[in-house]
């Protein structure tokens, strides 16, 4: 039998699939004769039925792309505690280099304080807490995406994609407009042809 498969996921097959309700002699499966087991693991298995929740969160991202990011009730939480008071003043209109400071108050998506510093000659893009500093490769880094704050349209609210999935989104909140292109183009801009 295949290994740690359940007899259940097992198929016997000679010349075709066999008959479960006949034995080996009925069919005339004589010394030497070669039989095939087939078998599904169970990830297969789980592969094909997909649980239902998983269909029912697409469709939920669906109708939530269609309203701005700024209105999702996940980023209503952050988004209204209002402007942090030491937010960077922006340039609306403007596009910027990056500043060779960190730039700095903004919120992570629990609406603690985050730190972006760009540290070129590493390649590494540093999100820095009170609590720590993660330093993240910037060819790590999938995706960027960003969207205005709506009502403080010179500020945006911005994601880096650190894994595979929309689960893996960082969230940084009341990034000045300024700097919004110049952050997509360091982060992906040297990648994008790999």
């Amino acid at each position: 039998s295949l290994s740690g498969l359940p007899p259940t996921m097992q198929k016997v097959m000679f010349k075709g699939l066999l008959p479960e309700e006949k034995t080996l002699r009925e069919i005339k499966v004589t010394n030497g004769a070669k039989i095939m087991v087939v078998g599904s693991t169970i990830n297969d298995v789980l592969a094909v039925n997909t649980p239902k929740d998983a269909a029912q969160q697409e469709v939920k991202t669906e109708e939530n792309k269609k309203e701005p990011l700024c209105r999702q009730k996940q980023h209503r939480k952050v988004l209204d505690k209002g402007k942090p008071e030491d937010v960077m003043p922006s340039v609306k209109g403007a596009q910027e280099r990056l500043p060779t400071v960190p730039l700095s108050g903004m919120y992570n998506k629990t609406g603690g304080k985050v730190r972006l510093t760009f540290k070129l000659e590493q390649d590494q893009l540093w999100i820095g807490t009170k609590e720590r500093t993660e330093k993240i490769p910037m060819g790590s880094i999938k995706n960027v995406v960003s969207e205005p704050i709506e009502g403080h349209e010179d500020y945006h609210m911005m994601a880096f994609q650190l894994g595979p999935t929309e689960a893996s989104y960082y969230w940084v909140y009341w990034v000045p407009t300024q700097y919004v292109d110049a952050i997509k183009d360091t982060v992906l801009g040297k990648w994008q042809y790999f």
